[in-house]
């Protein structure tokens, strides 16, 4: 059975480890990781695709050796920053609440499956089907070092994903995809005292802005999320007070629902750039398209089902940012994520996560993992 001190000195071990990104790297974490799964008689492998960038695969053979089951949490956390009034690597317990960087985002989710696998084995459990668990790098910074060759490469193979990178029993199903891109508008030069000499880039990009921002509604909709967003991050333009710009060139984070793409997203942008003018150029930034898995899958349903037995309250939602169960969608593999870390305190100073939470986590995952049906 679970045992709640293990998981403890787990998570304290884990947060002590520094593996910040950028700052630091995840070969001492990832080296304790597979050190405490090796222990468990579980097969384990590590890949790097940068020096110290260490991605760790264990896989603990089942039954059934035809169908696998992913559970992958993430190794590094964000830097700590100077706003900490406590030491980030110390895991100081006051209460229930275990404080230090990662507690909630990600090693607390990270020690939960550990426990979890170690649970098992310990009880002797043979599941129908072959455990794969990837403990990645990068996750902080995109993933690029990590999950994302891993599954490009074919290195991790599954049926099914369990992202381990939620707060408080939430089941993610769905999220919105994202389209980063840079508008470069081109004017005509002139000097400030005479203004209509010349053509104004920065007036033309306001006037883009503020379409864009009346664009008519979509007929799309997703219960699980809000509506899609367009936000201007970045404008920069023209050289001097007294000169007519004759450049501009502004960055638009465009948030879009599941049923819809990016290839719409660029063709309203060009079609409404055009009514303003004809001299711009548009830089695709980055692409992640939207996700959405039926909630009735094996995958939803029977986590929501081991959450029920153990009277949790499970709640099923949608991802207004990107997270990494995308990546999953390229290669056909059903993807959900989940986790036990505490709302709110991701990416915080003083971050904390609550012990209670992890330890009924991690009964969740026995559960979930033992009774899960292809």
């Amino acid at each position: 059975m679970v045992n709640k001190k293990r998981l403890i000195n787990t998570i304290k071990k884990l947060i002590s480890i520094d593996s910040q990104n950028p700052g630091s790297n995840e070969s001492k974490i990832a080296g304790f990781v597979g050190r405490y799964l090796k222990s468990l008689g579980v097969r384990v492998n590590s890949y790097e695709f940068s020096p110290k960038r260490e991605n760790i695969i264990g896989i603990w053979e089942g039954v059934n050796k035809r169908k696998s089951l992913l559970l992958t949490p993430h190794l590094d956390t964000v830097p700590a920053g100077k706003s900490w009034n406590r030491d980030p690597f110390t895991a100081e317990i006051i209460g229930d609440k275990i404080y230090g960087l990662g507690a909630t985002d990600c090693k607390g989710n990270l020690a939960a499956g550990l426990e979890a696998i170690n649970s098992m084995v310990e009880d002797g459990i043979k599941l129908d089907y072959n455990l794969v668990f990837a403990a990645t790098a990068d996750e902080e910074n995109g993933s690029s070092l990590g999950l994302i060759p891993l599954i490009e490469k074919k290195i991790l193979k599954a049926d099914v994903a369990l992202v381990l990178d939620a707060d408080d029993f939430e089941i993610v199903i769905t999220q919105k995809g994202l389209l980063h891109l840079k508008v470069k508008i081109s004017g005509k030069k002139a000097h400030g005292a005479y203004p209509w000499l010349g053509v104004n880039a920065i007036d033309i990009a306001a006037k883009i802005i503020v379409a864009l921002k009346k664009a008519g509604k979509t007929q799309i909709k997703n219960k699980y999320l809000k509506k899609p967003t367009v936000n201007v991050g970045t404008i920069r333009g023209g050289d001097k007070v007294n000169v007519v710009s004759d450049w501009c060139e502004f960055e638009l984070d465009f948030r879009f629902l599941p049923g819809s793409s990016e290839k719409e997203l660029l063709h309203f942008l060009k079609k409404t750039i055009s009514k303003y003018t004809k001299n711009f150029r548009i830089e695709i930034q980055g692409v992640q398209d939207p996700y959405y898995i039926d909630p009735s899958h094996p995958l939803v349903s029977s986590l929501v089902q081991a959450m029920k037995q153990l009277k949790i309250k499970p709640r099923v939602s949608g991802s207004e940012g990107a997270t990494v169960i995308t990546f999953f969608k390229k290669e056909g593999i059903p993807a959900i994520a989940t986790g036990f870390g505490f709302e709110g305190c991701a990416h915080i100073a003083n971050e904390y996560a609550s012990l209670d939470n992890l330890y009924k986590g991690s009964q969740v995952l026995v559960e979930f993992l033992k009774k899960y049906k292809f």
